[in-house]
């Protein structure tokens, strides 16, 4: 998550909130919670604008891994599956019921939903849409300009084929556990077969199914507005217009909030939370899915090829001051990278504390006593996993210089900073990632699984590698690792996956690719005539069910 990337529990198509994923030996089957109730019931209720810190680099979901994408598509488009607002758990979204036996996955679709344009929506859209992200020989195959969404999220299906209208059938190559939780990721939001083979631009237009309809976008000020659908088959619209609007720094962004001029605001840091606070505006809040860290590339800086360099990264950084002190109580420091309601959490990793000395004699016993120059990147506009990138960044350039390393900090606007570190330009970067779908497979396989062969003996990978998994910043290959993520992914029973991950995440503790720094709240300032916003755990926000009184 997306960048931001979000998101546990949550394998099981049967499970609860967000305690911890269940998988059912075997089959995973269900539908949990109930779908909207049809009622197309929509507009009528003003204008609700939601303040963000960033805009939207494209409109189409299959080119970008960015939450500030997903956001927004999220409001016009559905996926097969979805989540319930502030939960884990699956439900019902363009297919009514689900599951998922061996190697075979198979749905059944909800009858009688229209896009925008007026098709009437099937299963062929879905397989358009699967085609458009995966098939090369598809003339519509959205090529070089796909993320890396398409081949993690379904590179594990041979095929996919339509019973009828309204039954679809995947067969896997092999037994993959996240796979129902998969379908839920904002990547996979279904486009009408109809625009893609007429050549519709996604990157400036959407055509989806859900409660708000695409009007316009902004390239400048990033301002995207969106209206009530009135056929939508779910809950809601409840309110006549959507609004995106960009406000990059928080204070003005709260300051608007406690003005009226915007209703939901996000990416709230600590000081801007009291700013709320002490306004007309409600703080919501909800312990997140997510984890901030300090990425050590080790094919771009040869000497994070030492684990003793990148165990020194670690002693050198107080990541628990940090949490207490910028995040101020919004965040807790992170031991590993997943977040404790997450299967396969390992209560036995603790945050490395803050030893400068033992950092150094680390950094002498691996031939750097005097230090080395480090860039390290981070990005300028709040993420929820770090909503003070560059005081955060600053911080821990203090820490480093401790220990004799010489910082330069590299600041970047987001969508900037995502290709400058996905090409492996960043000897250390921050970055974070928000639960796509609450499976631990989301963070291991997604973040740290280079996905690539990798030579024999070495423990990172080179950025020119064909078909790496460039989401894994730190480059990092320990096959160990990689072997029982693997296992995690294969095994439906909930307590052998359980021992897997926290087998993996002892390796990734000891191994430190990267210096884990927070996992952090989600924070929204939410206005006074908002009615039934419910702050999003994986996926949303839900605006379809808000109101404004």
């Amino acid at each position: 998550m997306a960048q931001d990337m979000d998101r546990r529990t949550f394998l099981t198509a049967a499970g609860g909130a967000a305690a911890a994923t269940s998988m059912t030996a075997g089959c995973i089957s269900g539908l949990v919670g109930e779908g909207g109730d049809g009622d197309g019931d929509g507009g009528g209720g003003g204008t609700l604008t939601y303040g963000r810190g960033a805009a939207s680099s494209t409109l189409d979901p299959q080119a970008t891994t960015s939450g500030e994408v997903a956001k927004v598509t999220n409001q016009v488009y559905d996926k097969l599956i979805g989540f319930e607002p502030g939960g884990s758990a699956l439900t019902e979204s363009l297919a009514t019921n689900f599951s998922l036996d061996g190697t075979t996955a198979t749905l059944e679709l909800r009858e009688g939903v229209t896009f925008h344009n007026g098709d009437e929506f099937t299963a062929d859209d879905f397989i358009a849409t699967y085609r458009r992200f995966l098939d090369e020989d598809y003339e519509y195959y959205v090529g070089e300009d796909g993320s890396i969404y398409g081949s993690y999220l379904l590179g594990v299906v041979d095929e996919v084929s339509a019973d009828g209208d309204y039954t679809l059938t995947f067969e896997l190559n092999k037994r993959y556990a996240p796979f129902l939780a998969n379908l839920t990721v904002f990547a996979l939001a279904v486009l009408p077969k109809s625009e893609i083979e007429s050549g519709t631009d996604f990157a400036t237009t959407m055509v989806g199914t859900s409660a708000f309809q695409f009007e316009t976008m902004d390239e400048g000020s990033g301002l995207v507005r969106l209206s009530g659908y009135d056929d939508y088959y779910g809950e809601g619209p409840h309110v006549d217009e959507v609004v995106f609007e960009v406000i990059s720094e928080n204070s003005t962004r709260a300051s608007s909030l406690n003005a009226g001029e915007v209703d939901i605001i996000d990416g709230l840091d600590a000081q801007t939370l009291t700013q709320v606070e002490n306004g007309s505006g409600e703080v919501r809040r909800i312990k997140g899915m997510n984890v901030g860290y300090l990425a050590l590339n080790m094919a771009q800086f040869e000497p994070f090829r030492d684990k003793r360099v990148r165990k020194a990264m670690n002693y050198a950084v107080d990541t628990e001051e940090i949490a207490g002190s910028i995040y101020q109580g919004i965040a807790t420091a992170a031991s590993q990278p997943i977040t404790e309601d997450i299967l396969g959490y390992n209560d036995e990793l603790s945050v490395y504390e803050h030893d400068p000395e033992q950092a150094q004699s680390l950094l002498e016993e691996a031939g750097y006593g005097d230090g080395f120059d480090l860039e390290v990147a981070t990005f300028q506009n709040p993420r929820a996993y770090n909503p003070s990138p560059v005081q955060a960044a600053e911080t821990v350039a203090s820490y480093l210089e401790d220990v004799g390393i010489n910082v330069t900090i590299e600041q970047r606007t987001w969508e900037s900073y995502l290709s400058y570190t996905g090409q492996g330009n960043h000897d250390a970067a921050f970055l974070g990632w928000m639960t796509d779908n609450g499976d631990p497979d989301n963070f291991y396989y997604a973040l740290l699984h280079p996905q690539v062969d990798v030579p024999e003996g070495q423990d990172w990978v080179s950025w020119d590698t064909e078909n790496y998994n460039t989401s894994n910043r730190a480059a990092w290959a320990n096959s160990e690792f990689m072997d029982l993520v693997e296992q995690g992914q294969t095994t439906y029973n909930d307590d052998e996956r359980a021992e897997l991950y926290q087998e993996a995440g002892a390796i990734f503790h000891e191994e430190c690719p990267w210096v884990p720094m927070v996992h952090a709240e989600e924070i929204r300032g939410v206005g006074p005539d908002v009615e039934n916003y419910v702050v999003e755990l994986i996926g949303g926000p839900f605006l379809n069910q808000v109101q404004l009184s």
